[in-house]
């Protein structure tokens, strides 16, 4: 099946009306989403897996009154809908009310979402050997160098309708194209990792390159002290620290006293340099404008200059934060940034974008030479929480940590246990690169910039 034609909005709308009909309420919400992907793995410099899947889910909600549940299926005949319909139903006779449950979402509450085009059909019609192709790229500068490499190239389309019986319509669909490679020597490693909505942007053979080039050059590794460091923190590492933060701009967070800005709102948390915003229309992001109830996502600054601004909120948490002490210090709004209903996670912030001014913006190589010593981190990994409010997180280095000198890149050392809170390392941030789109392994993919950050606390040596 090809999923952008077969299951294109009118199809989703078809489905719709068809529950729509099958439901004994009015409230009736709707989602249909799938798609296909498909993945070549590969190890010991060949490859060893392909898979690929496809598939398409419907989840109804009803709501009747204060109650609401939701049930879901993957098959689409005319039986299975009813019986979709008639477990939602029953579910939501069984629930508790909800005195603080809004009215379904109507098309004049739902707001202009922004218009986005992430398709690409090169993208979504890539086949097996395509990618093996990429791969063959891959593992060939692996073997040029005497290295084992392994990793995946992936690739696929998706597709997000949701309809509802107060006249709300949304569809999104988009493409990805992704690779990730780790290269591996006697006991030396290096890591990079892209994606785009367009597979043409990602050029699998410089991955390679660079990670070939950490692999070779962090060989022999020495072992350096614990400590504070100045840090250049690649983007990738950057990512996976904010991955962190970013779920405490969250107004039910705030109102459950679970975030680290309680009480901080409108502060200066951060260093003059960080402003960061939440853009779902920015050319290097993915996802729907919508939210899971529909709702128009909106662009928001989340940190201005330091200072933490704007948090996002859905509906229900809106309207509980308009009748809280929380209203004094920030605006009550529908943002468009919930999750499906019902949920307890409320809403988080999930378009990160960095604002960096290009008259500060500093390279890589830029920032190194501006280092008399200082340590050169690839990405991090293992991380987990440590203290929730000053947000302090621990976890290691990995696949290429280098020794910086005199403003140029020395050795590759042992990898290093940290121990750091990310408020305060956005305090000590010295200089900032050009932000881009970066992956990691351990957050969702960010516009995030390299940094390089002072006093950045190591706690243990590992033995690799």
């Amino acid at each position: 099946m090809n999923v952008n034609v077969a299951m294109d909005k009118d199809r989703c709308s078809e489905i719709f009306e068809r529950v729509r009909l099958a439901a004994s309420v009015s409230d009736v919400e709707v989602t249909v989403q799938g798609g296909r992907s498909a993945l070549t793995r590969f190890a010991n410099n060949a490859i060893t897996q392909n898979v690929s899947e496809e598939g398409c889910e419907v989840s109804v909600r009803v709501q009747m009154g204060g109650r609401t549940a939701r049930a879901t299926t993957n098959r689409l005949d005319e039986e299975n809908l009813r019986r979709v319909v008639r477990h939602a139903e029953e579910l939501a006779r069984v629930q508790e009310e909800d005195a603080e449950l809004l009215p379904m979402l109507t098309a004049a509450e739902q707001g202009s979402a922004p218009t986005i085009d992430r398709y690409c059909e090169a993208t979504a019609e890539m086949g097996a050997g395509e990618r093996a192709e990429q791969v063959a790229a891959m593992v060939g500068i692996a073997r040029r160098e005497g290295l084992n490499s392994a990793g995946t190239y992936s690739c696929g389309e998706s597709f997000e309708a949701l309809f509802n019986s107060h006249g709300v319509a949304r569809w999104h669909r988009q493409t990805l194209a992704e690779a990730s490679i780790t290269m591996l020597a006697a006991d030396s490693s290096g890591w990079q990792k892209q994606n785009y909505t367009k597979a043409k942007r990602l050029d699998a053979r410089a991955l390679a390159e660079i990670a070939s080039e950490k692999a070779l050059r962090s060989a022999a590794p020495v072992e350096m002290p614990p400590g504070k460091y100045t840090v250049i923190l690649e983007p990738s590492a950057v990512v996976d620290l904010m991955g962190f933060l970013a779920a405490d701009f969250s107004g039910l967070a705030l109102l459950e006293q679970r975030s680290c800005l309680n009480g901080r709102l409108g502060s200066k948390l951060f260093g003059e340099n960080i402003s960061i915003t939440d853009d779902v229309s920015h050319a290097e992001q993915t996802g729907p404008g919508f939210d899971g109830e529909g709702v128009a996502r909106q662009g928001l600054t989340l940190v201005e200059n330091g200072v933490v601004r704007e948090i996002a909120m859905s509906r229900g948490t809106a309207a509980r934060v308009g009748r809280s002490e929380l209203a004094k210090t920030v605006a009550a709004r529908a943002t468009g940034h919930g999750f499906s209903l019902p949920n307890e996670g409320g809403e988080t912030a999930a378009n990160i974008v960095f604002k960096v001014a290009k008259s500060t913006e500093k390279t890589v190589q830029e920032m190194i030479s501006s280092t008399e010593r200082g340590l050169l981190v690839t990405r991090l990994w293992y991380i987990r929480e440590v203290d929730a409010y000053e947000k302090i997180l621990t976890g290691m280095t990995r696949d290429g940590t280098f020794v910086v000198e005199n403003g140029k890149i020395g050795k590759g050392i042992r990898n290093f246990r940290f121990n750091q809170s990310v408020l305060q390392m956005l305090r000590q941030v010295l200089d900032l690169g050009t932000p881009v789109r970066a992956c990691g392994e351990e957050a969702f993919d960010m516009v995030a910039p390299a940094m390089r950050v002072e006093g950045f606390q190591f706690t243990e040596t590992t033995r690799f």
